[in-house]
């Protein structure tokens, strides 16, 4: 059975450390089924977050430290750098690029760009709705900074961003990451095994079809 009869759909935010740690399991997925194809979808997670960002006692208050506890155990567990984060940052430019990104037809630098944006954030505690960061981001990935600066200033993605999350809200997500491979959607953070199990299901129901 080919592995890239499905395309595994994540929704998923820079600013979500559930997205950050799902990012690491799909990278893990995707060496153990070659050919798999994988799409990121933009979602937003804090869209009213003000360009200075908002700390994260705001949301979580006393509960911060529990929660930072056990996010920052597994991302002990799967070797992921982190910082210790006191705000979030409102994502939607990085968002944009991201999509822009994906659409210039090299997926090894497209990857690299994702991957940058998560850890701008996580490993650096950096502002993503910051120009600068996002360049730093675009250069890593070997984009053209230029071009990708246009991108921001000219909002050329703004649309199929906002297309993207009205997707979602028709869809009915409401939390990241949510899986979607096929008809059949998984929301949370899973294990290597668990999203394993959920794409071979997938994959067996559309053969069956």
């Amino acid at each position: 059975m080919a592995d890239d009869k499905v395309t595994l759909e994540v929704f998923t935010d820079y600013v979500c450390p559930w997205c950050y740690l799902g990012h690491a399991v799909i990278e893990e997925l995707e060496s153990a089924k070659d050919g798999l194809q994988v799409k990121l979808s933009p979602f937003p997670l804090h869209p009213g977050t003000p360009p200075e960002g908002l700390l994260l006692t705001s949301f979580l208050g006393a509960n911060l430290e529990a929660v930072h506890e056990r996010l920052y155990k597994l991302m002990d567990e799967l070797g992921l750098e982190h910082c210790e984060r006191t705000k979030t940052y409102n994502s939607r430019l990085a968002q944009e690029l991201g999509m822009w990104g994906d659409d210039q037809e090299d997926s090894a630098k497209s990857k690299k760009l994702h991957k940058a944006f998560f850890n701008a954030y996580f490993v650096g505690d950096k502002n993503l709705a910051d120009k600068s960061v996002l360049l730093e981001g675009i250069e890593e990935a070997g984009f053209d900074v230029k071009v990708a600066e246009k991108v921001i200033d000219d909002r050329t993605y703004s649309i199929k961003v906002d297309e993207a999350w009205s997707r979602a809200r028709q869809m009915k997500i409401t939390a990241v990451p949510t899986y979607v491979a096929g008809s059949y959607i998984t929301s949370g953070f899973h294990p290597l095994e668990s999203l394993m199990h959920f794409i071979e299901y997938a994959q067996i129901q559309l053969s069956k079809a």
